[in-house]
This record gives structure tokens, C-alpha cells and sequence, in this order.
């Protein structure tokens, strides 16, 4: 039945940057509404699956680790209070060969900002992991407090601590919006009328359909496949703490270890072709199964032979270089653009949410690497 209601601010998009938008705008006792066409972390969006990466390291880019660290504070908290055990202190490793560029700036970067880590050489990492096969790798940092989220039901977290303090949270599909100036008011597809002072458009890969001349050309969402190895009966070499998360910069995989008795989970970073979110296909091709499993048999020795027990295929949605789109349309004062989280952006949806809603509250400082302005419309990559 078609209704009419009324908000300080509308978000549209229960991913991780939505959730956690509504989340601190409701915290600074705002009427908020947020919305999803399918659900908060749903199977299509970026923020579903059940695990991601959360780590300091960001080569030079200081804001970033910043962000994060930040991130993980709000993560724990949340956590806490809805006392579900969430994070996984994993551990996060980084690993290089002969190219130690982005190795040495993470090192500098993570010492000026006071985050722990541990060097180590080649024999270290033989003597501390001897299940992980480290040929031509000749360093690494290890990162021993970062590690894991519980991706799905982090989101599904955030979103009912919200609820709890007020958030009006629904299932609905907006209809496109077409305005100048300001938008007084959205439509939903039964028919239904949702006015506020302010929207907060927070679609990821959805981005390029609701604002298709806008960002049509700034939105890359590309196709990304996610493998579970099974571990050996009884062998408890790839779990916690025996394994930690882990980064094979020039080869481009990633994974964490056995969380949860999911398996040990490996994902190439590299991005994939370009794909519509809506109807992609779900199913792993067998080509990246070829490849992430002649990975798994040379890095992962006892894993030559392992079964892959499950499989998911999720999005990026990419900006020209990696960094966030968070800023106005240009045509609509009180629409705000937020996503373009890149592949490296669930781990600081907290500190997304908390600057976005200081760009609507308080009118704070804006960050020029998040403006419209500096999203060009050919992909040349720079954020990992």
C-alpha cells in the first residue's frame, strides 16, 4: 500500500557505507531512513559474503590507514555492544619479492602513524609458517592486531544496533531520481512517497544505474571470484593462530585462514571484467578456478589435492584509481554520492558513515581525494 512519510535524511543502500551512515546520523538524532531493495548485505551486494580483510597497510597512503584504524576501534565497539564476537585477530601478513616499494612505504607510513608490526625475512617466515610454500619472497611485515570481519553479519549488525537507537529501516526499490536543485522526494515502486532534507545514495555497483549520466563512466563494477579451500582432516596448520591473513603482493591473491571451519580462503585482487550486478552470473568460471587452484598447490603445498568446498562470486565497484566517491551531485544540493569502494572499502565502512554524516551535520572539512571532481573516467589504479 503506497504511504507518505517524511525524514531529516534518506539513505538509499544497506551496504557497509550506508548502514553505517544511517548509523551515525541516527546516533546524532537524526530521523533516518534507510533503505535497500534487497536487504541490508544482501548476496548481490559488495558488502555480502562472510569474511573481509580489515588491515593498516596502505603503502604511502596515510589517510587510509588512518581510516582504518579508526574503523576498527568503532568495529569493536559495535561488537561489544551487540555482543557478537565479529573480529577475528588474525593477524595480517604482507608479502614481497624483489619489488619492495609498497612494502617499505607501508612500513613508514605504519611506523609515523604508531602501528605494531613485526618485520621478518625470508627464514623467518619459513621457521614461523613452515605449512606455506615462500619462494621468491624475500620480506614481510606482519600486522599482528589486524585481521578479520565477519562481513554480512557486521552489516546486519550495524544495521539493528541502528534500529535499536531509533533507525527506520526498510526493503524497497527506489525509482531513478530526476530533479534540479534540490530533491524534495523519492519514489518507491509500490507507489510510495519518501520526502527528506537530504538523500545519501549509498548503491555501490548500483551507482551507474541510478545516476547513469553522472557516474555511468566513474563506476567500473568488475566481477571478482572467491574460492574455500578444504583443509586436511584434523590438520590444524591453516587455522588460527597456526595461519594468518595473508597478501602475496605480486601475485596478486590474497586469503585468510580457516575461520570458522569455512575452509581457507584464497581471491585474486586482480580486477575482473566488467559486470552488471543485477544479472552477472554467480557461478565461478573454470578458468579462475584453474588458476586459484594451481596457486593453492604451490603455495599451500597440502592443499594440492583439497576439495574446494565453497565458492562466491562478488563485485568491486571501482573509482578511476581506488580512492571513495563521497560528495554532492553537482546538480542536486541535498543528494550526497557515496561508494566507490573499490575492493578495499568494507573494512572502513565506520569511518565512511562518520564522515558522511559530518558533511550533512556539522558541515565538516571536506577531503579533496573523495570529491566528484577527482574521479576520471578511464581506470588507471592506485589505491590497493
Amino acid at each position: 500500500m503506497a504511504t507518505s512519510s517524511t525524514f531529516d535524511v534518506a539513505v538509499v543502500g544497506a551496504g557497509v557505507f550506508g548502514a553505517w551512515t544511517a548509523w551515525h546520523l541516527t546516533k546524532r538524532k537524526q530521523r533516518v531512513l534507510l533503505l535497500d531493495q534487497y536487504g541490508a548485505a544482501n548476496a548481490r551486494a559488495s558488502s555480502a559474503g562472510e569474511s573481509r580483510i580489515i588491515r593498516m597497510g596502505y603503502g604511502a597512503d596515510e589517510i587510509y590507514t588512518r581510516m582504518s584504524l579508526h574503523s576498527l576501534d568503532l568495529w569493536r565497539d559495535l561488537f561489544a555492544t551487540v555482543h557478537q564476537p565479529l573480529f577475528h585477530e588474525t593477524g595480517v601478513l604482507w608479502l614481497a619479492g624483489d619489488d619492495q616499494k609498497r612494502l617499505n612505504e607501508t612500513q613508514g607510513t605504519l611506523t609515523h602513524v604508531g602501528v605494531p608490526f613485526q618485520e621478518m625475512d625470508h627464514a623467518a617466515l619459513v621457521s614461523a609458517y613452515p605449512q606455506v610454500n615462500f619462494d621468491g619472497i624475500k620480506r614481510a611485515i606482519l600486522e599482528p592486531h589486524s585481521g578479520v570481519l565477519m562481513a554480512r553479519r557486521a552489516v546486519a549488525a550495524a544495521v539493528a544496533d541502528g534500529v535499536s537507537r531509533g533507525l527506520d529501516y526498510r526493503i524497497a526499490k527506489i525509482e531513478t531520481p530526476s530533479s534540479s536543485g534540490r530533491l524534495g522526494s523519492i519514489k518507491t515502486s509500490d507507489g510510495s512517497t519518501i520526502s527528506a532534507g537530504a538523500f545519501v545514495f549509498a548503491c555501490g555497483p548500483w551507482l551507474p544505474e541510478m545516476f547513469p549520466d553522472l557516474l555511468g563512466s566513474r563506476i567500473f563494477p568488475t566481477r571478482q571470484e572467491v574460492f574455500f579451500f578444504g583443509v586436511p582432516p584434523g590438520d590444524t596448520r591453516f587455522g588460527v593462530p597456526s595461519l594468518p591473513t595473508w597478501l602475496f603482493q605480486d601475485e596478486e591473491f590474497y586469503g585468510m585462514p580457516d575461520i570458522e571451519e569455512r575452509g581457507l580462503k584464497i581471491a585474486w585482487d586482480h580486477h575482473g571484467e566488467a559486470v552488471d550486478p543485477d544479472t552477472q552470473s554467480r557461478i565461478v568460471s573454470p578458468a579462475m578456478t584453474e588458476r586459484t587452484r594451481q596457486f593453492a598447490a604451490r603455495r599451500f603445498p597440502a592443499l594440492r589435492d583439497a576439495p574446494i568446498v565453497e565458492t562466491r562470486v562478488c563485485q568491486y565497484e571501482n573509482t578511476s584509481n581506488g580512492d571513495f566517491l563521497i560528495d554532492r551531485h553537482p546538480q542536486m544540493a541535498n543528494v550526497w554520492l557515496v561508494g566507490g569502494g573499490s575492493g578495499h572499502g568494507f573494512k572502513h565502512g565506520p569511518a565512511v558513515g562518520e564522515y558522511v554524516a559530518g558533511q550533512l551535520v556539522d558541515s565538516a572539512k571536506a577531503e579533496a581525494r573523495f570529491s566528484l571532481a577527482s574521479k576520471a573516467t578511464a581506470q588507471q589504479r592506485a589505491v590497493y
